[in-house]
Parts: structure tokens; C-alpha cells; sequence
């Protein structure tokens, strides 16, 4: 798909979210909350799902005492013992599979708001496993890129380090690995210099589906109502973010 790339699609993500920097502060705090409780240790060391909720806030600039506000509360009240993990999966404007990861301490209200968004855009909530299939777990390491930086070099430590793959955008590289190995991956880049802004689990689309200008903005339209739901923690698409569609959206 011509101009398609990783960055393009989490530039656009990052930036989306970015306007609504206080509602995903408070997101991420509650995922950080929950996945203390869940772990059993306010020690990101000794409690993986920590750790990666940490390293995905700190990509997103969360602050220290946020952060640590967000793991002390787990283990000072019962508020986090509330909160479920959920999926949601469906279909958008265009054919467009979304999967969607919400953290909820009422299942009905949100899968009832979820579906309201889906049918008002002309898509619909499917069952579990609907469009899973088109998804890969995969982790995500940002790392800033300098203007000095060397391709081949990054591309070398990214390699030795256990990476799977490297794309340059702007100012920032974007690493991939395999789910497991995210944490492990992002220790030996650090270890070797680089610097990292933050790591976190995605969910990539195995294919794509190609859309008009006009459908994506529906699409897009659809994902940012999504993402302003205090549940919805994270929304991942099909949509081939094409330099064509982004330079459309923009006009």
C-alpha cells in the first residue's frame, strides 16, 4: 500500500490522544492501577504487566508522581478491584475492523455505549473473535531520533538487541518485537545508549483495508468518539493510513 507506514499510523494515534492529554492521563493511571493490583507488586520489576503499562505511560509523558500516585492507589483502597479488562470487536464505515481494549467497572453500560458508536456510524458491534483474526500482538518501542542518528547502526543495535523490525518517522524511530520480548528489548537499547521515550503492546492489522478520503474521515470520526470514552483505554484499525489519506484529511 503505497505510503502506508507504522509511523503514519501511530503519529496520527499519539497525536489524537495528545489533544485529549488530560482525559488520557487519567486512562493511563487506571490501567497502571489495575495492572499493579492484578500483579500483586507495586515493584515494576517484579511485575511485568506493570512494568509495560509504566514504560507505555511514560511514552505518553504521564508524570512521575502520577505514576506513583496511580500504583500506590492500588494497594491504599479497593477503587482498582472494580475494574474489568474487556474486548470489543466490530466492523466500521467501509469494511473497517476495529478491536477495541477497555477497562470497566460496569460491562453493560459500556458495551451498550460501544454499540451506540458503532451503529450511529454505520458499522456494527460484533461477537467476540469477529475481527480478532486480523489482528498480531506485537510490542512497540519509540525511540528519539537524533539528527546524527545512522540507519544501518540503529538498525544493527535494534537487531542485536532482539528486534524485529525499525521505521524512522520525523523524529522518532519506531522498533518492533515480539509481544514477550518488549520489556527485554527495551533494556538492552537502553543499555546501549539509545533513548527510548517509551515501550507498550499494540495490536497491528495482518492486512489492510484501503478506503477513500471520505470513508476515512468516517472511520476516523468513529475511532476519535471511541477513544473520548472514559472506558475505551485503547482502539486499533484496519484503515491503510495511506500519505494520500493523511495529506486529504489535512486539506
Amino acid at each position: 500500500m503505497a505510503g502506508h507506514s507504522k509511523w503514519a499510523t501511530t503519529k496520527h494515534r499519539k497525536a489524537a490522544q495528545d489533544k485529549k492529554r488530560s482525559a488520557l492521563f487519567s486512562k493511563l493511571s487506571r490501567m497502571i492501577t489495575v495492572a499493579a493490583k492484578t500483579g500483586g507488586d507495586p515493584n515494576p520489576e517484579n511485575n511485568a504487566s506493570l512494568a509495560a503499562a509504566v514504560a507505555k505511560a511514560k511514552s505518553y509523558s504521564l508524570p512521575k508522581d502520577k505514576i506513583e500516585a496511580a500504583i500506590a492507589k492500588a494497594f491504599g483502597s479497593g477503587d482498582s478491584e472494580a475494574f474489568e479488562e474487556v474486548v470489543y470487536e466490530g466492523y466500521g464505515p467501509a469494511g473497517v475492523a476495529i478491536y477495541l481494549e477497555a477497562l470497566t467497572d460496569n460491562r453493560n453500560r459500556t458495551a451498550a455505549d460501544v454499540r451506540s458508536a458503532f451503529t450511529r456510524a454505520g458499522g456494527n458491534l460484533g461477537a467476540t473473535g469477529s475481527v480478532a483474526f486480523q489482528f498480531e500482538r506485537k510490542g512497540q518501542i519509540s525511540l528519539e531520533a537524533s539528527g546524527g542518528s545512522d540507519e544501518e547502526e540503529v538498525m544493527l543495535q535494534v537487531a542485536e538487541a532482539g528486534g524485529e523490525d525499525l521505521e524512522q518517522g520525523g523524529d522518532e524511530w519506531i522498533v518492533t518485537t515480539a509481544p514477550a520480548e518488549v520489556m527485554q528489548v527495551k533494556a538492552a537499547l537502553e543499555d546501549v545508549g539509545l533513548p527510548v521515550k517509551g515501550a507498550e503492546l499494540v495490536m497491528e492489522p495482518v492486512s489492510e483495508t484501503v478506503v477513500n478520503a471520505t470513508d476515512a474521515a468516517k472511520v476516523l470520526r468513529l475511532i476519535d468518539q471511541l477513544e473520548e470514552h472514559d472506558d475505551i483505554q485503547n482502539v486499533y484499525h484496519t484503515m491503510a493510513f495511506t500519505d494520500e489519506i493523511a495529506a486529504a484529511l489535512e486539506e
